[in-house]
């Protein structure tokens, strides 16, 4: 009998006097440049393209979160994302790779409450949690969490201060990581529970992590001075072969002079005076109000700084005449008011970033990948006016 983290495996003589004897092994034929996986993604399109990735992107992005997190043998890791996410790679490849084993639980445990996930991964010993920050802000709410685990890393989308202020000071490195799916599950890696969080309440991205390079650059890809803003371009081992069927955003990746191959994210971000890169938002997010810009990504960020606001999110809509206006989606504390929420928006913004509609929701819709569901939200129609 042997035993794992997850399950016992009882082989019996009888059955092993039954199998057929074992044929020759095949040769290898797996190269650097061979098809590891295709993973699916929309992006803005909205119409999912394959991303296709090589083995030797995978290999070095398990060498890569070898480096950082030092996972091996005795380290027990939570499989909870789905298999069409990136996070899904590191769960199972940079986990087995290095000795270290993956825990599997049930649908009825994953899908159910999340104190009954906590007290699977108890039992099994669970060392290392990778999920979305929407995950780590109910764990943050729990009176305690399992005590073997050492190591929580969030992924997918922004994560805030308020999603760890529990979690913070229990001895457990807290990772925030960015990174499109163009490259490898991961391009940046920031450790948070021992960091100030920035202005807006959200946390930078980091560096590099190894294999990687990542550069900010202007229209005309030329890197700007650090501080300024600039599209997030990224280049090494971790950029994949490109999309399936070369759909128009092919163009997204670009052979540089020398030869080496980069992607362009889309993503607009800058560099503290520390090397540590901050992500901002999508570049082509920005919406006209009133004739002015104003980009609702900027306006959740101080949203989310309310301090009676549990979570809220910001979207633009369109009214009939094609005009845009903002809706905020909004958790509230106890005690909470629209006249709370509304007094600290109008503080910190200008008038016209002020979202025109609030809608109070008892959860936020979130996609299997750990992202707000848009199209799940109740849309506040609006009439179009002169």
């Amino acid at each position: 009998m042997m035993h794992t983290a997850g399950a016992d495996l009882v082989i019996t003589d009888d059955y092993c006097r039954d199998l057929p004897e074992a044929p020759t092994a095949m040769p290898d034929r797996s190269r650097p440049d061979g098809v590891a996986y295709v993973l699916y993604t929309s992006g803005t399109s909205g119409r999912p393209k394959g991303v296709v990735v090589e083995n030797h992107s995978v290999v070095n992005y398990t060498e890569a979160f070898h480096a950082e997190f030092g996972i091996g043998p005795g380290d027990v890791m939570l499989q909870y994302s789905v298999c069409s996410f990136d996070i899904f790679v590191e769960e199972v490849f940079a986990t087995l790779l290095y000795g270290a084993a993956v825990c599997i639980p049930s649908a009825a445990v994953h899908d159910g409450p999340l104190p009954g996930l906590m007290n699977f991964a108890a039992r099994h010993g669970v060392t290392i949690i990778d999920g979305f920050p929407y995950l780590l802000a109910e764990m943050n709410k729990l009176p305690q969490i399992p005590p073997g685990i050492r190591l929580i890393i969030s992924g997918g989308d922004v994560i805030r201060a308020g999603y760890i202020t529990n979690l913070r000071g229990r001895g457990i490195k807290i990772y925030n990581t960015y990174g499109p799916s163009e490259t490898t599950v991961c391009s940046n890696y920031f450790r948070v529970d021992n960091a100030e969080p920035l202005a807006d309440g959200t946390y930078p991205v980091g560096k590099a992590v190894r294999g990687v390079e990542v550069r900010i650059l202007n229209r005309n890809l030329r890197e700007v001075p650090r501080g300024q803003t600039g599209e997030i371009c990224i280049l090494g081992e971790g950029v994949s072969r490109g999309y399936l069927g070369n759909p128009p955003e092919q163009k997204n990746f670009v052979t540089l002079p020398d030869g080496r191959r980069m992607y362009r994210s889309g993503d607009l971000g800058y560099e503290l005076p520390d090397g540590n890169l901050v992500f901002l938002r999508r570049r082509d997010d920005q919406v006209m109000i009133d004739g002015r810009r104003v980009e609702p990504e900027e306006v959740e960020n101080v949203l989310n700084t309310c301090p009676c606001v549990e979570r809220g999110i910001v979207r633009a809509f369109q009214d009939d005449n094609g005009l845009h206006y903002l809706v905020a989606y909004i958790m509230p504390g106890k005690g909470c008011t629209l006249h709370d929420v509304k007094t600290w928006l109008s503080a910190q913004l200008s008038d016209y970033m002020v979202p025109e509609y609030f809608v109070k929701l008892n959860e936020i819709p979130i996609t299997r990948r750990g992202k707000v569901k848009t199209a799940a939200l109740p849309v506040v129609m609006k009439e179009g006016r002169v």
